[in-house]
């Protein structure tokens, strides 16, 4: 019988439907303008390294501008009846609908990650997030938060560059359904969406000074969460910068949120669907190129089927194909920075070096941008650095279990404790798993998936706080006190 290989022609998504102006500006009480000191800074593709645009380098002083019109803002906006905050909510949702094939393409461009995430997961989530708290604006008083819960004010925001859209809304959605107004601060290297964002901000007619979009450094973010009038600080990132902002917001009257660092176990059984579970296993660790803080960055599998888990692992890791992040059959981008893939490859190399056995299939990455072909590693213990560290890349750790108490003693000697996934048929033993797992999120029989009703956060260093769901409101409210009658 021939057998015939089926070749992938190239299926590339036009860069046509994305207009990227050569320089942006801060976007502060609804306008676009220069930095005070007209400093800039270049974002460049990771996957070709090309120059997309120069954006503009946020000082103190503007850091102060944004957080003034935010608070100037912030006395109409909370006033405002929940459902007419909601129609706004409900309109940037729609705008965001609309845009969502210029927007996907825009996400990939600026952050390498591939179309079929953006445009399939990303935007969709997007939108949803917005779609969901606009429902949520004109209902805080069943939130469970108190009869009549008060928005705590200035919300500044810091987020991350693995999700830099969907982040975003994250954070957003929530604040500006409670009656809180916005300073976020992206990513240095992914700035454009947000820019794009606040595009749409215009575009759905929001009051001016509800959301500002401030670009910068570490040292822009450092500002906005030292800023006295900020009220609540919200951070997507690693765990060494929350660490820094929690001793920056200690001792003020600041809320704080911390969605930070992880090292999550994906637990297999002996009667697991193993075909199921390799789908969740590809799906855990190389979805976004393994830059994704509750990544199955470590699998845990049972040692009477390891080698047949193996086995079937690496035939499916054999078909995934790496390169350009427009091309529709892409399955694993660009890595999002030179500094990034410099991490990945030397927490890599101390895996060999400690011992640990590094397998990847054959394959060819592209001459120029910044690219880490998937990558496993057998033969790992757990004082391994790369079953210990966040390596943010697509590099799986396995190691094995004989029984669920070992596989949960495994599971939790780490210092982070965002997620987990659980693969076997028996439904007690993952109620019996889930309930000892230090994780904020458990899946049973999937990885990575999420819901804007559902709420997502960790325990230890992965930090502390919900977002999404209900939850989600708590950090942007001030509940009610009861009156004495109620007492």
């Amino acid at each position: 019988m021939t057998n015939t290989a089926f070749e992938y022609a190239p299926a590339p998504e036009s860069r046509a439907v994305v207009d990227i102006a050569p320089a942006y500006g801060l976007f502060i009480d609804g306008e676009f303008g220069e930095a005070a000191d007209g400093k800039v800074f270049k974002t460049v593709s990771p996957s070709s390294e090309e120059v997309l645009s120069e954006v503009a380098q946020a000082s103190a002083e503007d850091v102060d501008r944004a957080v003034t019109a935010a608070r100037r803002a912030f006395t109409a906006w909370s006033a405002l009846p929940g459902a007419e905050r909601a129609k706004y909510l409900f309109r940037i949702a729609r705008i965001i609908q609309e845009r969502s094939r210029e927007l996907a393409v825009l996400e990939s461009l600026d952050n390498g990650k591939p179309i079929r995430e953006s445009r399939d997961a990303d935007l969709p989530l997007v939108a949803a997030h917005f779609f969901y708290y606009a429902g949520w604006a004109d209902k805080l008083d069943y939130a469970g938060y108190g009869a009549d819960p008060k928005p705590l004010g200035v919300a500044g925001q810091v987020i991350p560059w693995n999700f830099p859209l969907l982040m975003l809304a994250w954070k957003i959605a929530p604040a500006l359904a409670a009656g809180n107004t916005v300073v976020l601060k992206p990513a240095e290297t992914t700035p454009l969406s947000a820019l794009f964002f606040a595009d749409i901000c215009r575009q759905a007619r929001l009051p001016k000074g509800v959301v500002n979009i401030i670009t910068g450094d570490g040292s822009t973010g450092a500002e906005l969460v030292a800023h006295p009038g900020i009220d609540k600080v919200a951070f997507t990132g690693s765990t060494e910068v929350g660490k820094a902002i929690a001793r920056t917001v200690a001792g003020t009257d600041k809320k704080l949120t911390l969605e930070l660092g992880g090292k999550a176990a994906n637990i297999v059984f002996d009667d697991a669907a193993l075909d199921q579970a390799v789908e969740g296993i590809v799906g855990g660790i190389f979805f976004n190129q393994g830059h994704v803080c509750c990544a199955g960055s470590r699998l845990l599998v049972q040692e009477s089927v390891a080698d047949e888990l193996l086995d079937s692992l690496k035939r499916r890791m054999q078909t995934l194909r790496v390169g350009d992040p427009l091309d529709k059959n892409t399955d694993i981008g660009a890595i999002n920075s030179a500094e990034q893939l410099a991490r990945i490859r030397a927490l890599a190399e101390a895996g060999e070096a400690e011992g640990a056995e590094r397998w990847a299939p054959a394959c060819e990455l592209p001459s120029s941008g910044y690219w880490f072909a998937p990558t496993l590693f057998t033969g790992v213990t757990q004082a391994h650095r790369i079953a210990r560290e966040e390596i943010f890349g697509p590099v799986l750790s396995v190691l094995t279990f004989r029984t669920p108490a070992e596989a949960v003693e495994k599971a939790n000697n780490t210092p982070y404790g965002l997620s987990a996934g659980i693969w076997t048929e028996k439904g007690s033993r993952i109620l019996w798993m889930a309930d000892r797992l230090r994780a904020g999120v458990v899946w049973a029989n999937t990885f990575n998936k999420f819901d804007p009703a559902s709420p997502f956060g960790g325990y230890k260093e992965s930090g502390f706080g919900r977002e999404g769901g209900r939850h989600g409101l708590e950090a942007y409210l001030t509940p009610s006190k009861p009156k004495a009658s109620e007492k």
